[in-house]
């Protein structure tokens, strides 16, 4: 008779960094991939001085972000109508399907977050929105 394998704890050490299609340069961490998870993951994410992703969603994935350093501003909604700006100790909840445009509001200073998704296969559910790119302009 096989016995079922015991979960284990892991410890992940990554330098490695990937760019996601939301045009953002990422440090993976956490993730199917890495550590086999099978509802989570995490990743470092640092925006340049006045750079910015591109329009997208994550189609059934929710987002948690907590802002390290820095200032991160965030267009949102159906026509990213809506704004935000989140702080150094602040944390921002992104819910599945929501569209959003994330930037880095200083001109100077990166910005610095550790980003989670309810989806262990991070890029999976991400559907960019070109339409929406160019609403607004930085």
């Amino acid at each position: 008779m096989a016995t079922a394998s015991k979960p284990i704890c892991k410890v992940i050490r990554s330098q490695e960094v990937y760019e996601g299609k939301q045009a953002f340069t990422y440090r993976a961490g956490v993730s199917a991939e890495s550590s086999g998870s099978q509802g989570i993951c995490m990743h470092l994410l640092t925006i340049p001085p006045g750079d910015r992703a591109k329009a997208h969603l994550h189609e059934n994935h929710e987002t948690a972000i907590y802002i390290i350093k820095g200032q991160s501003g965030m267009w949102y909604g159906e026509q990213l109508e809506e704004h935000l700006i989140a702080c150094t100790g602040d944390f921002v909840y992104i819910p599945a399907g929501v569209p959003h445009l994330p930037y880095n509001v200083s001109e100077t200073e990166t910005c610095t977050a550790v980003i989670a998704r309810t989806d262990p296969d991070e890029q999976e559910s991400v559907r960019l929105l070109p339409e929406l790119d160019e609403i607004h302009s930085f």
